[in-house]
C-alpha cells in the first residue's frame, strides 16, 4: 500500500504515526513572519532571503500493555539575520533543530507528563500546522543575545576606541560633587 501524501500545513498527527510518514521540503524564510522580522535586503545590501530547509516522520512506539505512543520526529535548519548586540551589525545565525515531540490525548495528560519527563509532550491536536511548528522551535533555537564571534567593526562605544584622556574629558569624576559641596560647606 503506497503511503498517502500529506499537507504539511493540516497535518494528521496521529495517521501520520501509524503509517510512520514521512515529509520534508523547503519553505521561503520569508514565509516565517516572525523569524524573518522583514526586508528581505538590509540597508548594508546583504540579502536576507534564504530557505528552511525541515523534515518530520511520524512514528508510533510500543507500549508493553497499551496504546502505541505518538510520536513525531522534526528537523529544521535556517540562516537567519539578526543585529549584534556587541556592533549593532548584521550577524547570520544558522540555526538546526531536532526535536521528537510526544503527542497525548488532551491537554492535562501533556501537562502531567510534561512535568515528570524530560520528553517534549504536547496534546494531539486533529490537525497539526507543520510551519507553524517549524517556526516555533527556530524561534526557541535562536540565541539570547546574537553575536559575532568577532565583530567586523569596532563597537561605536568600545573603550578600545576612546583614549583615557577623551574618557576623563566626556565623564565627571563621581566624587566631583562631593568635593564641592565640601568646599561649600567650609565656607
Amino acid at each position: 500500500m503506497k503511503p498517502r501524501q500529506s499537507d504539511p500545513r493540516k497535518l494528521d498527527v496521529a495517521a501520520a504515526a501509524a503509517e510512520s510518514l514521512a515529509l520534508d521540503g523547503r519553505w521561503p524564510l520569508a514565509g516565517f513572519e516572525r523569524l524573518d522580522e522583514g526586508a528581505p535586503i538590509g540597508s548594508d545590501g546583504i540579502e536576507r532571503g534564504g530557505d528552511v530547509r525541515w523534515a518530520a516522520r511520524g512514528q508510533q512506539r510500543p507500549v508493553a500493555g497499551g496504546e502505541p505512543e505518538i510520536w513525531l520526529q522534526l528537523t529544521a535548519q535556517a540562516r537567519v539575520w539578526c543585529e549584534c548586540q556587541r556592533c549593532l551589525q548584521p550577524v547570520a545565525i544558522d540555526l538546526d533543530v531536532a526535536r521528537a515531540l510526544r503527542f497525548v490525548a488532551d491537554e492535562a495528560t501533556a501537562e502531567a507528563l510534561d512535568a515528570e519527563s524530560e520528553d517534549d509532550v504536547l496534546a494531539l491536536p486533529r490537525w497539526l500546522d507543520l510551519h507553524s511548528l517549524v517556526e516555533d522551535e527556530l524561534l526557541l533555537a535562536l540565541p539570547l543575545v546574537p553575536m559575532h564571534v568577532e565583530c567586523p567593526t569596532r563597537p561605536p562605544m568600545s573603550v578600545e576606541n576612546t583614549s583615557e584622556d577623551e574618557v576623563s574629558a566626556r565623564a565627571p569624576h563621581p566624587f566631583a560633587v562631593l568635593a564641592g559641596l565640601k568646599r561649600s560647606h567650609k565656607r
